[in-house]
């Protein structure tokens, strides 16, 4: 059920506008710090840990009727969602990897108008077009690298995700964001351990930073991340749930500024405040009483 006041439902946006801020890192942290060229690694060591501390923690098994809709989530909001970003994280700069993925409100606002018959609602939908117009200005340029497998697995990713937050907010399992989060960080992990031993090679001993850096993905960029944004999905409509991954792309611009020098031109800040004001208008235009 959505939040009746008007404060709490923007309570509930900033809460939930964490996770995407604190995903966006996941590029320069894996670019500059990971070990290279081992993504489902990188991937499965996010989640899995994770998953494993909020199940033990939470110790609630899932209904026996929500075992399938459980497996589908965790393979389309983690599985697949996260190794499909770690393969674009390595092969794209961090901003355009990101940029890609903020396809994805569109593609929940489509699916609700396949499935439930929902028109979009038409302020959202000229915001978040907006929105990526703003990331093709703050980002795009003639000397950008278009790598083809790190392109179709971000937009993949986009589409995975997509679905899940979608298919969350349709299903609402019966269960507390924390087990709900934990069980699919675990299932989600547990579908990554096929991919890690086979394509990915063995990691060597591990620098303090290596070490440091997959710690902050498991802890930030899982646990506390995916908490939050499912959180966010019980409490909030999807799309403007979705919306809120334009931060995503924001939040790696902007590290990538101020750690690598990158440089913004008048363009690119015009750019960046198209963005932040999509992904208000999104808020603004969603939002309904309980």
């Amino acid at each position: 059920m959505f939040e009746s006041s008007h404060s709490g439902f923007w309570r509930n946006i900033l809460l939930t506008a964490l996770a995407p801020a604190i995903w966006g890192s996941t590029y320069i942290v894996t670019s500059e710090l990971l070990p290279a060229g081992r993504p489902f690694t990188a991937a499965l060591i996010r989640v899995l840990p994770a998953g494993l501390m909020l199940v033990l923690f939470m110790r609630q098994l899932p209904g026996k009727h929500e075992w399938g809709r459980l497996i589908v989530l965790s393979a389309l909001n983690i599985g697949i969602f996260q190794a499909l970003l770690f393969v674009a994280a390595y092969r794209l700069p961090g901003g355009l990897a990101a940029v890609i993925g903020a396809i994805q409100p569109l593609l929940v606002m489509l699916l609700a108008w396949a499935v439930d018959r929902q028109p979009p609602i038409a302020l959202a939908l000229w915001a978040s077009v907006c929105g990526i117009a703003g990331m093709a200005l703050l980002l795009l340029s003639p000397n950008t690298l278009w790598e083809p497998v790190g392109i179709a697995a971000a937009a993949a990713g986009a589409a995975s995700m997509a679905a899940g937050t979608y298919l969350t907010r349709r299903w609402k399992l019966a269960m507390p964001v924390l087990a709900l989060t934990g069980w699919q960080l675990l299932l989600g992990g547990l579908m990554l351990v096929p991919f890690a031993i086979e394509m990915d090679a063995p990691l060597a001993a591990l620098s303090l930073v290596q070490t440091l850096a997959y710690l902050y993905l498991c802890l930030a960029g899982a646990l506390l991340a995916y908490a939050l944004w499912f959180r966010g999905l019980v409490r909030l409509p999807a799309v403007a749930v979705s919306s809120l991954g334009l931060l995503s792309p924001l939040t790696a611009v902007i590290l990538g500024w101020l750690l690598l020098g990158q440089v913004m031109t008048g363009v690119s800040l015009f750019g960046l405040l198209m963005v932040l004001a999509s992904v208000l208008i999104v808020q603004w235009a969603t939002q309904r009483p309980a």
